[in-house]
């Protein structure tokens, strides 16, 4: 099997793939992980979530994979049976529909991590993928699967890209990979393409990729702007993990709520915190479809509904960002 150290070079010259560094040590010292994610783009903690309540979310994966037959509920390896695919969710929309993160975090052991880390009450911003990802049927093709920014999505909203593996995910297994440093330079993404263009391929140089051998108990956080995508799967179980993005209660997190109105130029939003109000939607409005891609200030009250559920951020009575939650 071709390790991700090749990646971007041919075998025989390949650098040898550094590891995440660990950011344990850091914990309760705000100054000095500030300084790491200012110089790395991410902290990686090992083995400091709650493993029973990271296996409570694990079985509901389970159970989904169960239900469709593709893999034995009760395995813990999670093997892929080698049952047909075809109507398997690969986002995972059941447990979207469920929000089967919100019990996870609210978890009083997962609550009191992340507050201990953010010094601050946790916002959670639902905007999350779960990840049962199955087995590559084609293995002549790159791993690097999407390589991407979040940032180039998501403007106006600085929240951390908070990253869980659900069970060990080994150079077999694949998962994710980041480009360490890279969060400060030029947005890498093509800005004439549309969003949904990965990053060009050679645009993170292969030193900079980094990685680790995850297991449940584990956590990373990015910057919205740290380059990073998951590896293709070489092996013969599903990988499982999810991301979700949060930040501190007092970083002025967007709203989550649903519309109440939708005119040409503003929209009116009930939150689901009691924050509500009526906001402006101009040019510099940056609009986000269910496509992923940018809704012309023109097609805003054709795209966007009544009733429909959103993430919207403000400043001065102006809409600054507007997405649906997924």
């Amino acid at each position: 099997m071709q390790s991700p150290a090749a990646l971007a070079t041919p075998p025989a010259t390949a650098p040898r793939l550094r590891e995440l560094e660990s950011s344990n040590h850091l914990l309760g010292d705000r100054a000095a992980l500030d300084a790491a994610w200012e110089r790395n783009g991410y902290w990686f903690f090992r083995d400091v979530l709650d493993r029973d309540a990271v296996a409570r979310l694990r079985a509901v994966y389970m159970q989904l994979l169960g239900e469709y037959g593709v893999a034995d509920p009760a395995d813990p390896e999670a093997r892929y049976n080698g049952a047909s695919l075809e109507g398997f969710p690969f986002r995972m929309d059941p447990l979207s529909k469920r929000k089967a993160w919100q019990p996870f975090v609210r978890e009083p052991s997962i609550h009191a991590f992340f507050r201990h880390l953010l010094q601050d009450e946790p916002f959670w911003i639902p905007t999350v993928e779960y990840r049962a990802t199955p087995p590559a049927a084609d293995r002549t093709r790159s791993r690097l699967d999407f390589v991407h920014q979040d940032g180039f999505y998501n403007k106006g909203i600085p929240f951390r890209i908070c990253w869980i593996p659900l069970a060990e995910i080994d150079d077999e297994v694949g998962g994710l990979i980041l480009g360490e440093g890279l969060h400060r330079g030029p947005i890498l993404h093509d800005t004439q393409q549309p969003p949904l263009y990965p990053i060009p391929e050679g645009a993170v140089p292969a030193e900079r990729w980094r990685r680790t051998t995850y297991r449940p108990g584990d956590v990373l956080l990015m910057d919205l702007n740290t380059p990073h995508t998951g590896l293709a799967n070489r092996s013969d179980r599903f990988r499982l993990s999810m991301d979700i993005r949060v930040m501190g209660a007092n970083e002025d997190p967007p709203m989550v709520g649903r519309l109440t109105a939708v005119e040409a130029h503003a929209v009116e939003l009930e939150g689901e915190d009691g924050r509500s109000g009526r906001f402006v939607v101009d040019a510099a409005s940056y609009c986000r479809g269910l496509d992923g891609q940018q809704v012309p200030l023109a097609d805003i009250a054709t795209r966007f509904h009544v009733g429909d559920e959103v993430i919207l951020a403000a400043r001065g009575g102006r809409a600054t960002i507007m997405r649906p939650i997924h």
